[in-house]
């Protein structure tokens, strides 16, 4: 599992950011900057590629690629953290999937974590995921495309995450430049492929691809409303476990988090403290310092 570190690698307070679900560590470039400059620099912001995204390895079996997994992988890799440099204070950061893994790590009670989770931001997420977004999130995820260019990449990945609010050209380049990779360094189980092979003027090296393995796809499209059921009720259970203090940041046109089941998020559990950013739907970047500044003010005093 590759991971971005920003910040100083020996602070004893570590924030680990989780990203969505067809994304990667490097969305959170611009936050970690700002979290770090306002810690004076004496903070560690990790943020993870979930495996099968960015520059970690595929699975060979894609039903791994559920959120279980994905919550022991962070807590193998906080102990390695931890092993490096001694955690004193640890936060987490969560975006879609990401915070769903947030909230196993801190609701978790028996999880072996090197301290128990102080504060958690829960990005546009909750317990309860709105089927429709669901459907509509599955019509893209998996599929198989070749850009031309990095620019063309991002003109697609603006068509199916315009609803992310408003970006600037540059600042929506900045995001989508990690989502592809050139197809000649990425072979059929996602390792890196002959560096030969671009050398030799094989065709395939004037494309790109999306970063992730596209069996992501496959658990997700194996959910039936029974399995929605019980994976919902068991978030709760986890949710109003959470002893962390919590933030929900959620956009205000979000079809993900409903505002029912972020209101409830206040009302029970952490009874998190609720923030929605105006003109976003599914998901806030924290790019905006509109957006980052509440993060940061909430995580570094």
């Amino acid at each position: 599992m590759a991971y971005w570190q920003w910040g100083d690698p020996a602070s004893a307070h570590v924030v680990l950011c989780m990203h969505g679900l067809t994304r990667q560590g490097r969305d959170f470039d611009a936050l970690a900057q700002v979290l770090v400059a306002r810690a004076g620099g004496q903070l560690r912001v990790v943020c993870p590629d979930v495996a099968g995204r960015g520059q970690s390895d595929w699975l060979r079996n894609p039903a791994g690629y559920q959120v279980p997994l994905y919550a022991a992988d962070m807590v193998a890799l906080l102990g390695r953290l931890h092993h490096e440099h001694a955690i004193e204070t640890l936060d987490c950061i969560g975006t879609s999937m990401g915070g769903l893994i947030g909230m196993v790590l801190a609701g978790h009670k028996e999880l072996p974590l090197p301290r128990p989770v102080r504060r958690l931001v829960i990005n546009d997420v909750g317990p309860t995921i709105e089927a429709a977004a669901l459907q509509r999130i599955g019509r893209y995820v998996g599929q198989q495309a070749q850009y031309a260019n990095v620019q063309q990449a991002a003109d697609a990945l603006w068509q199916i995450s315009n609803t992310f609010g408003p970006h600037t050209p540059d600042e929506w380049l900045a995001l989508s430049r990690h989502m592809v990779v050139p197809a000649a360094q990425r072979s059929a189980d996602g390792s890196a492929g002959s560096e030969a092979m671009v050398k030799a003027g094989d065709a395939s090296a004037l494309a790109w691809v999306l970063h992730y393995d596209p069996a992501i796809a496959v658990p997700l499209r194996a959910i039936t409303p029974e399995l929605a059921q019980a994976g919902e009720a068991v978030m709760w259970s986890l949710y109003d476990a959470i002893g962390a203090e919590t933030l929900v940041t959620r956009g205000a046109q979000s079809d993900l988090l409903s505002r029912q089941t972020a209101l409830a998020m206040t009302q029970r559990g952490p009874k998190a403290r609720l923030v929605e950013f105006d003109g976003v739907g599914h998901a806030p970047t924290f790019v905006s310092p509109a957006q980052s500044d509440v993060v940061a003010a909430f995580l570094v005093d």
